[in-house]
């Protein structure tokens, strides 16, 4: 080292430090999030990492007035295991809790059940060696639906009803990818999700006559197309295409009189979050009847600008809960069947809303809220008169601004119009240090939530871009299969042009931008190094695919079936997927490599990191490697994601 570069690490060095301590308190700031109700809603639970790890918590409700006057009531931990807790569901009888739990901290995860005063703790289903998701619960509360998909390729997935109290196992359906969205009152029709990724659709199985038939069919709809009154209605029934990711049965609307004229005592309606004929998700509802009956579908709701990404119902089915994705934040709006006006909530008290949960009577609304400056929040929205109140306690934040990003809009190579969020350095004007972030699945989605680690480099002096490149969810359906398959290469356009829109800007020097990304993004993270290796300063890859046909090898068996629509088939692809993996070109990449993994993350298995820190090596290319213990593909931890976020901010600080 220079006398020069000495002094120059040695004025950097403060800097740093100072980051990696506000990157340690943001972290173990903890949040809450995944509430669930009491049927009366007086009660709650939820799942929150204010003991460095998520576990289950229960309180009451506040009332308005307490809410209002922040005389929060003080939660008690259920304590399940030593593993951290991914979701938590009530069920209607108000008797017990039924709880996901990651394996190990892994991918792999158990259904248990509790009493809510957490006496009957129990384990349902999975183990090291068994994946158990936890469904819904019946109407009644008296069974929990569990899935268990085969640890075997080709064999399928079976889903139970399951008794906590005597632990007895109801067969429920079998299918090759299929989870359970809704069970009617009397558990005569079942609502099932099945399909690949981006090509999900539902079913409903009527028990009684062991018949299935799809909600919205592609083909075979003759009879019902002649009673369409509208093109939309003849769309969604004929040939259109799409995915439903969410769908719920409630009681018809009042005056529904169609179904009365076929002798239904009790008609039902299913309502759909659903892309079918549209670019984007919107609210469908479609009548249900006897014999396989279905009446003729209706688009309720539906926006230009916006996804509905999130969807809940009262019991009567009278009042309809809708989340709408705009570019990434979050808005609120009721829907009242029995009138069908549609109704706004204004002044949601953050960006960004999650696992919203509406109570059985209609008047409470319970979610997680956040933004940029503060961690996940629940607030609880009067329906009737539409006034917030936050329910759970908050940590103490330093006392030190944070920034909020901006939205960016610019194009790809190829003219397609592209967002991203932009973290500016407070008070720099000259181009500088940057970091891409490319964020996980790809159909996930970059939002302005809050994240210890942009936080922190900023503090650092990284400025901090986070585009949602093609295949990213929230855009419309053609956007987010723009990178499926023979498609990838625009993804990693994509890349580049986020890196050519930041020096753009003026807001990067282009020798000291630097790739970052998890999951999918860590994958394209490695291929902008390899492919692209004259960009970049400097790359992160956390938790990425290395290599395409291993990790079809190597992962889970459902997640290898659910992911060939998304990057190709492990067989008749090959050839595709071989030369779209960044390590058969390893010897191409020349920038400082950080590469993380979770110890037991089978999802993008451990070996997907092992191979490329090996091939790095081998050819003396500057590569760390950082391995945390008793993390799966999600790092849930607060004190891996510390470590996570100290060796970032220390790496990036030394090469960029």
């Amino acid at each position: 080292m220079t006398e020069a570069d000495a002094a120059v690490t040695q004025a950097v060095a403060p800097a740093v430090a100072s980051a990696v301590e506000l990157g340690n308190a943001l972290v173990d700031a903890w949040g809450s999030w995944n509430p669930t109700m009491t049927p009366d809603a007086s009660r709650m639970a939820f799942i929150s990492d204010r003991g460095g790890v998520p576990e289950l918590w229960v309180q009451e409700v506040p009332s308005g007035e307490d809410a209002l006057r922040d005389a929060l009531p003080q939660p008690t931990c259920i304590h399940l295991s030593d593993d951290p807790v991914i979701s938590v569901t009530w069920s209607a009888d108000s008797a017990w809790l039924a709880c996901a739990v990651a394996t190990g901290g892994g991918v792999r995860s158990q259904v248990w059940v509790v009493r809510p005063d957490g006496t009957d703790a129990r384990r349902l289903a999975g183990s090291p060696e068994q994946h158990a998701e936890l469904g819904p619960w019946t109407r009644s509360g008296h069974r929990v639906v569990v899935t268990i998909p085969s640890a075997e390729i080709g064999e399928p997935t079976s889903t139970y009803l399951v008794d906590p109290v005597t632990g007895d196992f109801e067969l429920l359906a079998v299918g090759e990818l299929i989870h359970v969205l809704d069970l009617s009152v009397g558990e005569e029709l079942v609502i099932i999700r099945d399909g690949r990724r981006g090509h999900e659709f539902c079913v409903v199985v009527d028990r009684v006559s062991d018949q299935d038939h799809p909600l919205l069919p592609h083909s075979s709809a003759t009879t019902v197309v002649a009673a369409a009154e509208s093109a939309a209605a003849t769309a969604l029934l004929t040939g259109a295409t799409g995915s439903t990711s969410v769908a719920l049965l409630r009681p018809a609307p009042e005056g529904a009189d169609a179904l009365a004229e076929l002798g239904a005592s009790a008609p039902l309606t299913a309502y759909l979050a659903t892309e079918v004929g549209a670019q984007r998700h919107r609210l469908v509802a479609l009548p249900l009847g006897p014999n396989g009956w279905r009446g003729v579908p209706q688009v309720l709701a539906e926006r230009d600008d916006a996804e509905l990404e999130a969807l809940d119902a009262d019991d009567a089915g009278r009042l309809l809960l809708m989340v709408w994705n705009r570019a990434g934040t979050s808005e609120i709006e009721l829907f009242d069947t029995t009138t069908g006006v549609r109704i706004g909530v204004p002044e949601l008290p953050g960006l960004v809303a999650s696992s919203p949960v509406l109570s059985r009577d209609g008047g409470t609304v319970i979610l997680s809220v956040e933004g940029p400056e503060r961690p996940r929040e629940l607030w609880r929205l009067d329906t009737a008169t539409h006034r917030w109140a936050r329910v759970t306690q908050v940590p103490v934040l330093p006392e030190r601004e944070l920034v909020t990003p901006t939205l960016e809009r610019f194009e790809g190579a190829d003219g397609l119009a592209l967002t991203g969020w932009l973290y500016r350095v407070p008070g720099t004007m000259e181009p500088g240090r940057a970091m891409l972030s490319l964020h996980g699945g790809p159909e996930s989605q970059e939002r302005p939530t809050f994240n210890p680690q942009y936080q922190a480099m900023l503090a650092a002096g990284i400025a901090v871009f986070a585009p949602n490149v093609r295949g990213s969810s929230g855009f419309g359906r053609t956007f987010s299969h723009l990178d499926d398959v023979h498609g990838r290469q625009g993804a990693f356009d994509d890349v580049i042009a986020s890196a050519g829109h930041l020096v753009a800007l003026g807001v990067a020097d282009p020798a000291r931008i630097a790739v970052t990304g998890r999951s999918y993004g860590g994958y394209l993270t490695l291929a902008s190094l390899a492919f692209s290796p004259e960009v970049f300063a400097a790359g992160i890859d956390i938790c990425g695919m290395s290599h395409l046909l291993t990790f079809y090898r190597d992962t889970e068996p459902w997640i290898a079936a659910a992911a060939v629509t998304k990057y190709g088939h492990p067989e008749h692809d090959q050839k595709l997927l071989r030369r779209i993996s960044p390590l058969p070109s390893a010897d191409r990449i020349s920038a400082p490599v950080l590469v993380v993994h979770g110890e037991l993350d089978t999802n993008v298995p451990l070996n997907e990191a092992l191979q490329m820190v090996s091939a790095l090596r081998e050819r003396g290319k500057p590569v760390e490697y950082l391995e945390l213990a008793g993390e799966g593909h999600e790092y849930r931890r607060a004190d891996s994601r510390r470590l996570l976020g100290e060796t970032m901010v220390r790496f990036l600080a030394q090469t960029l």
